[in-house]
């Protein structure tokens, strides 16, 4: 019996060992996570008051800027797009535009300069821009399945706008901080690729894993204990 007992005890030790490392990254990340300010990760310190009013003048009632634009829409939203009243058009199975509810104007996608436009009114600081790079699929960055612009900010904060062609929207705000953050929820949810899944059977395993190797540690307390308390007895 005991040299099952050892066998199991060397097993226990080197499985231990590699979980351990894993428990270790749920450990670190549990710790940044929650050290780090959520509204930092989220670049909401550098969010601007949106303070536009809806000016109604002159709008054009969506079946007929639709038509106007060529379209069928499957839903209208009226907003207010830098110093326009706009149209935001969704399409079934296409991506959604925007249309000047005036004039009736298609104005997706957009262009460069809307989007540096679009990212200075979205962001609160007086910062220099960086570079504006155009992204015609999602990146592992912005994970928005959209076409997008990038607008980095020379605010030392790493700051990075995703603006959606489509929608002339920000869709996505990234940081130095985010990065960081986003570096330990991928170990934390054990998604390298996507980092979004934490319901993926690799997590799954790992964390059964875990359980039963603690499980499992607790059972092979009991002979040490016992074979602790009878030297005690001897002595």
């Amino acid at each position: 019996m005991r040299p099952v007992i050892r066998w199991l005890i060397r097993l226990h030790k080197w499985a231990a060992l590699i979980i351990g490392l894993q428990v270790l990254a749920w450990v670190a990340g549990g710790l940044v996570m929650s050290a780090i300010p959520i509204e930092r990760v989220r670049g909401e310190h550098n969010i601007a008051a949106q303070t536009a009013a809806l000016d109604l003048t002159g709008v054009l009632a969506p079946g007929e800027a639709a038509a106007m634009a060529g379209i069928t829409p499957s839903s209208a939203e009226l907003r207010p797009w830098l110093g326009r009243t706009v149209y935001d058009f969704g399409r079934e199975g296409e991506a959604a535009l925007i249309v000047d509810a005036v004039s009736g104007e298609v104005l997706s996608p957009i262009d460069e300069a809307a989007a540096i436009a679009a990212a200075r009114a979205d962001y609160a600081g007086e910062a220099e821009i960086g570079a504006v790079t155009f992204f015609a699929e999602p990146t592992w960055e912005s994970r928005r399945d959209v076409p997008t612009w990038r607008v980095d900010f020379a605010d030392g904060e790493g700051t990075r706008l995703y603006v959606s062609t489509a929608t002339g929207e920000v869709v996505a705000r990234r940081n130095d901080v985010w990065r960081i953050f986003d570096f330990f929820w991928m170990l934390h949810i054990m998604d390298y690729s996507e980092r979004t899944d934490f319901n993926h059977p690799l997590l799954i395993l790992a964390s059964l894993f875990a359980l039963g190797m603690s499980l499992f540690g607790f059972v092979l307390l009991f002979p040490w204990l016992g074979r602790m308390m009878a030297r005690r007895r001897l002595d």
